[in-house]
């Protein structure tokens, strides 16, 4: 912060034997994990499935409708799993409500090249705008932190002065922030933290953002959805061996995740709402969140 660097995680500390983070961009994350599950003779993967709808009978989930580019699909199921993000047709489609505490802000996804050998501060402001960038190898996986529902703002002053804004804060981008192009190079995720008070209907359950929409920070979506997965086999598969998951299967699994999943939202809900420009001439730097003031935090999460 300010030029200074802080530690605000030490992976040091966890028992556990690979004690580091890990990234790995989602799509590859994903194709990994197809590629496992096809060792399977049960596993079916539908490319371009999109779920519209559920199949409900007598007060039961029993399968959901999608549209293929082969046309209409209909799959049944003993348990139906919604684990399609943050804007869950599932969920939706299901009636469980989400309670939200988002904090008042948006994020701009977009990539610059890296250079060879270099280095940049994690986190960088200046007034009315914060920048944090993600070394990717040959890249740098960036997000431009703005005002909650400021982009049309952003869009509507032009890609050039975007792209002064950007060299405002990093001036070595400014021999490659041409490689935004055009809108289309940045990609715009509203930020939003809510939950709804039940994750389940019988025959239903939902996992990771589908069931607790999740913040940016601290990556934390896809490490809360994986301890979500392994929760839920560690009771589902039992139950599947007695027949369908009971609801109290399904209520088992939201009790034993939704502790974990409350703290995680309210660390995040408290940091980013630090993070953001609270007017075009704050600059957040001068007031960091005090998670990034601590020399060392002990980070656990439980399964």
């Amino acid at each position: 912060m300010k030029g200074r660097p802080v530690t605000f995680a030490d992976f040091g500390r966890l028992p556990t034997r690979c004690r580091y983070v890990a990234f790995m961009p989602q799509w590859d994350f994903l194709d990994f994990l197809a590629e496992k599950a096809g060792q399977y003779s049960g596993f079916r993967l539908v490319h371009r499935a999109q779920v519209t709808d559920l199949i409900e009978e007598s007060g039961r989930i029993v399968g959901v409708r999608a549209q293929t580019p082969d046309g209409p699909l209909e799959v049944r199921a003993d348990l139906v799993v919604g684990a399609d993000g943050r804007h869950s047709t599932v969920r939706d489609r299901a009636g469980l409500d989400a309670a939200a505490g988002s904090p008042p802000m948006d994020v701009l996804w977009f990539r610059l090249s890296r250079h060879a050998e270099e280095t940049l501060p994690f986190f960088q402001s200046g007034p009315g705008r914060v920048l944090i960038c993600i070394d990717r190898g040959d890249y740098w996986q960036i997000a431009y932190i703005i005002s909650g529902g400021a982009f049309s703002a952003v869009r509507a002053a032009g890609l050039e002065a975007f792209r002064t804004n950007i060299i405002a804060i990093v001036p070595a981008f400014t021999d490659r922030v041409t490689e935004i192009g055009h809108w289309d190079d940045v990609q715009v995720l509203s930020v939003r933290v809510d939950r709804p008070c039940r994750w389940y209907r019988p025959g239903l359950l939902c996992l990771g953002d589908a069931a607790h929409a999740m913040s940016p920070a601290g990556a934390d979506g896809i490490n809360l959805a994986i301890q979500d997965a392994v929760a839920a086999a560690n009771t589902l598969g039992p139950a599947f061996e007695k027949g369908a998951p009971t609801v109290a299967d399904l209520r088992r699994i939201q009790r034993r995740r939704q502790l974990p999943t409350r703290l995680t939202q309210a660390v995040q809900t408290r940091t980013m709402r630090g993070l953001h420009p609270k007017n075009p001439h704050h600059d957040p730097s001068e007031h960091p969140p005090l998670a990034f003031g601590f020399s060392g935090c002990c980070l656990r999460c439980g399964i």
